[in-house]
């Protein structure tokens, strides 16, 4: 085995294209309902309020958060991937603004601008994660709320568990890390983070979260489209089809009528910044 596939690439936003865009804004039920029905009830948003969504995607989560702030209220939807923002500005039809912005870089926005930030299937993508709180800070307004949901190491997704193993099985030179790379946060790191980036009142909870998939290749495609083409980024076209063979072996035991069914687990936490 080489240095360089010892190595853990980065994440990257130069493999996205408009066919992950396409199948992400079709197939991210997921990542819609834990933020619907966990993230953004959490912030206890309000009509007139102004929201920004950090990594919005497509615009999902930004569409229902619009309908709750409602007219007198302000969305913002950024994220770094253009291709995905310009799908989100085609669903927004003057409903919410949406640009193009890094978590790190909200430099586009004056401090005080929000009452509320949340950052929904994000934070584990996210490289420079005190700079992206400092930055959220910062747009908040005096007592404005920050939640966030992150994967968490030391409780990863079944998927991890099911690479893990058909890279060995398929003899690939890379480690699950390579395969499927994400920068997730141990949940008894967050804390710190948040308390250095200068919020108070944390709280955190592990959720979990089950999928059905019917096929290897809907579950190779979801998580292909929600990674932006990061997941199996490193393997060439030969070393891909073997690693899919090998899934499709690992999950066969595990197979029901409908499917197979794989967990997620994510750490979803709120926070908020002092008032003074």
């Amino acid at each position: 085995m080489t240095a360089a596939t010892q190595s853990r690439p980065s994440i990257s936003f130069e493999h996205d294209t408009p066919e992950l865009a396409e199948v992400y804004d079709q197939t991210s039920d997921r990542q819609f309902e834990h933020g619907k029905n966990v993230l953004i009830p959490s912030l206890n948003l309000q009509p007139g309020e102004h929201v920004l969504d950090v990594g919005a995607g497509t615009g999902r989560l930004a569409e229902y958060v619009a309908s709750i702030v409602g007219p007198s209220g302000r969305v913002v939807a950024v994220d770094p991937l253009p291709l995905r923002v310009d799908l989100a500005r085609r669903r927004a039809n003057g409903r919410f603004e949406v640009s193009v912005a890094q978590a790190e870089d909200l430099s586009a926005f004056p401090d005080e601008s929000f009452d509320a930030v949340y950052l929904n299937s994000v934070f584990h993508w996210v490289q420079d994660k005190p700079r992206a709180l400092a930055e959220a800070r910062r747009v908040l307004r005096k007592g404005g709320r920050i939640a966030l949901n992150t994967q968490n190491p030391d409780k990863p997704h079944d998927l991890r568990y099911l690479v893990e193993e058909a890279v060995t099985a398929a003899g690939l030179p890379f480690s699950a890390e390579q395969v499927q790379p994400t920068i997730g946060v141990p949940q008894t790191e967050l804390e710190p983070l948040l308390t250095s980036a200068g919020f108070v009142d944390y709280a955190a909870t592990l959720h979990s979260f089950d999928t059905l998939y019917s096929e290897v290749d809907e579950l190779i495609a979801l998580s292909t489209s929600s990674s932006f083409g990061n997941f199996l980024a490193v393997l060439s076209d030969d070393e891909r089809e073997r690693l899919r063979l090998a899934i499709e072996q690992v999950l066969e035991p595990k197979r029901s009528s409908g499917g197979f069914n794989l967990t997620r687990y994510l750490t979803f936490l709120t926070a908020r910044k002092p008032q003074d």
